[in-house]
């Protein structure tokens, strides 16, 4: 890729309340399949009070979030040694490859995150207790 533009009203924004996998009251906006992307993953977040990312970690992928609009829980760090800090916006934070993490909205209004994360793999969710 040489290079790609997209401005966020431009990119469908999908529901993903039906899907039993991700918890409901979610919506994404797919930038990296709107730009094209190959090596990294790239997703807006809208996440509805109350509503969240459960903790978890990935076998490959490292991620990068930023907080753009609501007030987040964050549970940061390996199983046994996690800490948990509030974000709101401004605020950003990252998890490498086989590092627990997770978040919730606990503000009033629906929350808004952009995700990064590299390299752009299927990297299912692995359960952080079970990481030795």
């Amino acid at each position: 890729m040489d290079y790609a533009y997209v401005h966020e009203d431009d990119a469908p924004r999908i529901d993903l309340s039906g899907d039993d996998e991700i918890p409901p009251d979610h919506d994404i906006i797919p930038i990296d399949d709107a730009l094209g992307l190959e090596e990294m993953r790239a997703k807006v977040w809208y996440i509805d009070p109350g509503e969240g990312i459960g903790y978890h970690a990935h076998s490959e992928q490292e991620e990068l979030f930023h907080v753009v609009k609501g007030t987040f829980s964050l549970k940061l760090g390996r199983s046994g040694e996690t800490e948990t800090v509030e974000a709101g916006p401004g605020t950003w934070w990252a998890a490498g490859a086989m590092v627990g993490h997770g978040h919730r909205n606990v503000g009033d209004e629906t929350g808004v995150v952009l995700a990064f994360g590299a390299p752009a793999v299927e990297d299912e969710g692995l359960d952080p207790h079970q990481i030795e």
